[in-house]
């Protein structure tokens, strides 16, 4: 998951995020709200579900420029479930990661959502890997992920019978998951807590507003939406929004496509668990893996390829061998 971008409005000398401006009751109203999310993936549903179920008196509203939740980013992922290996030890990511797996098994668990805990290894496939492997089971261990272990290549075997290894990371806790379900629970959970969804609303702008509200919304279609707190959960339109805000598009957001190949239900017992490379550590990348996917399928990628468009999807429809 993407880390929450929360922005702060700079109008003037006004600052939207201010320790003095809080509201203890909500003034509601349709198109009026003390927070609005921006963005209706899996971090802005997250974020407003979140929000609303600790700050009940509140107004909190969220807005999505497609039709629907999770079209984008967390609907087009390998639905991994992670341990906590690879992150630097003591970082928030490296904590959230394992909180989050627990917390993750157990929200499926209690809302019915198809889910697996099919473990991951990552296997090294020659001597030179070893140390890289090596110092990534420490860091694991650091971490506090769950139970892993390292293996030789015989058990390999005893795990995943058509892998071929010299040593392995067992990680018997890593899973999958459709992470578009997930939001779309997200989803209804906010509206369950009395929150409001605004679908086909692109924002085109941020202004001050002079009365009731401290921020008007226009979207494209120039309807208005006013609200006291923007929370920004854009995804990859996060750097637009940061600037529509006034503030810099710090970190620029350079847009690359993964592409996956589909390994047929056929051959699909090939593959038990997830089954990742050693990672190359001058990459920002965890590598080609093959990922169990829960309708039956496996995926094999993904690669990364620099892409012209943040929602490029054409290429995609136009080569359907590729996923």
């Amino acid at each position: 998951m993407k880390p929450v971008q929360i922005t702060t409005i700079k109008m003037k000398n006004f600052k939207l995020f201010s320790n003095s401006n809080k509201r203890l009751y909500s003034k509601c109203k349709t198109n009026s709200y003390d927070v609005l999310v921006v963005g209706g993936g899996i971090v802005g549903f997250a974020t407003a579900r979140a929000l609303l179920s600790r700050n009940k008196h509140l107004h909190v509203g969220l807005v999505e420029k497609e039709n629907r939740p999770s079209v984008h980013q967390s609907g087009h992922n390998s639905g991994v479930i992670h341990a906590g290996i690879y992150y630097k030890p003591g970082t928030m990511r490296a904590k959230m990661c394992i909180e989050g797996l627990y917390k993750t098994y157990e929200y499926c668990a209690k809302n019915n959502i198809p889910h697996k805990k099919c473990g991951k290894l990552i296997v090294a496939t020659n001597e030179s890997q070893i140390k890289s492997l090596n110092d990534l089971y420490e860091r694991g261990l650091e971490n506090g992920t769950p139970d892993i272990k390292l293996i030789n290549g015989n058990d390999i075997k005893t795990i995943e019978p058509y892998c071929n290894g010299v040593r392995a990371i067992h990680s018997p806790h890593t899973g999958i998951v459709d992470w578009a379900v997930v939001t779309k629970h997200y989803a209804a959970d906010f509206i369950n807590l009395g929150g409001q969804i605004t679908y086909n609303f692109k924002v085109k702008s941020f202004e001050e507003c002079k009365h009731n509200r401290a921020v008007r919304i226009i979207s494209e279609k120039n309807k208005e939406i006013l609200a006291d707190y923007i929370i920004t959960c854009g995804g990859l339109q996060s750097d637009e929004l940061s600037l529509m805000t006034g503030c810099q598009p710090d970190p620029y957001i350079l847009p690359i496509r993964g592409e996956y190949l589909l390994l047929g239900k056929e051959k699909a017992h090939l593959v038990k668990g997830n089954i990742y490379p050693v990672p190359d550590p001058s990459l920002p990348f965890l590598g080609v893996h093959f990922t169990p996917r829960m309708d039956g399928f496996v995926f094999l990628g993904p690669n990364a390829v620099l892409a012209l468009k943040q929602e490029g999807y054409r290429f995609l429809l136009e080569n359907k061998n590729i996923k």
